[in-house]
C-alpha cells in the first residue's frame, strides 16, 4: 500500500519533475490552476490555493501523509509588478499550507529560493541571514518565517536556479536561450551574476531526501558556482550550437522591474551529508542533449 504525497504545483517546471520521480514510491496526487496537464500515474486536480475553503477540502478528501509545496509565483519582475497577488500565493498559501500539515501532523515540504539572500558574501550557508533585494525574495522569506512559526516541522528547502527538459506546460531558462542560438539571434547573458544551478530531476531528489530527513531549512545547490554567460558557453559546447549570438553582458545593462543579487551561490554542504548528490553540470547537460 502506497502513502499518499500531495504535490502544489504539479503543472509548474519542478512539479513536474518532482511528480514522475516521486510516483515510483508514492501515490500522488498533483494540484494545478492555469495549466491543465496529465501526468501518468498522477491523479491531477484543479485547485485555486488561494481559496482556502478549496484547499482545505483537497486535505479532507485527500488525506496525504505528507505535501510538497511548490506551488509558487516565482517570476521575480511579475512579483514586483503584482505584489498584492503575489503575496496571497506565495506566503498566504503556503502559511495555509503550514497549518493544515501540522493538524495532521504530516510531513511537509516547502521550496523556497537563493533569492533570499543579497548577493554580497557567497557562499551561503543555511544559518546566514537573510536580506533579499527584491519582492519575490522577501515574499519567500515571509514564507519561511510563517511556516516554521506555524509548524517547525517543515523542511524548508532554498532552490538554485534550476534546468531541465521542457514539460508539456513549462520550460527551464535553457529552452529559450537555444531556440535563440538556433536562430541565429543574439543572447546577452550576464558576466556578473552567479548561482550554483541543478537539474530539476536532482533538485526534485533533494525534494524527496528532505520529506525524509530535514526539518527546519536546508540549501539544494548544486556543485559548481558558474555565470549565467559561462553557462551559456558550457550549453553551446555540449548541445553544439552556434556560438556567433552569444554575447558578455553586465546587470547594470539591462533594465528589469525586479532588482537582482549579484552571487546568491548556496553552500549546499549540510544537504551533500545527508546523501543529496548534483552532478556536474556537464553531466547534467549531456543527459538533456
Amino acid at each position: 500500500m502506497m502513502h499518499k504525497l500531495l504535490v502544489t504545483g504539479a503543472s509548474g517546471f519542478l512539479g513536474w519533475h518532482l511528480c514522475q520521480l516521486a510516483s515510483l514510491d508514492w501515490e500522488v496526487y498533483g494540484t494545478y490552476l492555469s495549466h491543465s496537464v496529465e501526468i501518468p500515474n498522477i491523479k491531477m486536480q484543479k485547485v485555486n490555493l488561494t481559496n482556502f475553503q478549496e484547499l482545505k477540502q483537497i486535505f479532507n478528501e485527500i488525506q496525504p501523509a505528507a505535501v510538497i509545496h511548490t506551488a509558487a509565483q516565482s517570476q521575480p519582475n511579475y512579483c514586483q509588478n503584482h505584489p498584492e497577488e503575489s503575496y496571497a500565493t506565495n506566503v498566504i498559501v503556503s502559511q495555509n499550507i503550514a497549518d493544515l500539515c501540522a493538524d495532521a501532523s504530516i510531513p511537509c515540504v516547502f521550496t523556497s529560493t537563493d533569492l533570499v539572500f543579497d548577493g554580497l558574501n557567497p557562499p551561503y550557508r543555511e544559518t546566514d541571514p537573510v536580506c533579499p533585494v527584491n519582492r519575490y525574495g522577501e515574499q519567500k522569506v515571509m514564507a519561511e518565517v510563517g511556516m516554521l512559526e506555524r509548524y517547525p516541522m517543515t523542511a524548508v528547502c532554498r532552490m538554485p536556479l534550476m534546468f531541465g527538459a521542457a514539460t508539456p506546460t513549462a520550460t527551464s531558462f535553457i529552452q529559450p536561450f537555444i531556440k535563440t542560438l538556433q536562430e541565429g539571434k543574439e543572447l546577452k547573458l550576464f558576466l556578473d551574476e552567479f548561482r550554483t544551478p541543478v537539474s530539476a530531476t536532482t533538485a526534485a531528489k533533494g525534494l524527496l531526501l528532505a520529506l525524509e530527513k530535514v526539518q527546519g531549512i536546508i540549501h539544494l545547490g548544486g556543485q559548481e558556482r558558474i555565470s549565467r554567460y559561462d553557462f551559456g558557453r558550457l550549453l553551446v559546447e555540449i548541445f553544439q550550437l552556434p556560438t556567433t549570438g552569444l554575447k558578455a553582458c553586465r546587470q547594470q545593462d539591462v533594465k528589469m522591474a525586479a532588482p537582482r543579487p549579484r552571487d546568491v551561490s548556496l553552500d549546499s554542504s549540510k544537504a551533500f551529508a545527508l546523501g543529496y548528490q548534483p552532478l556536474s553540470l556537464r553531466a547534467e547537460l549531456e543527459k538533456l542533449v
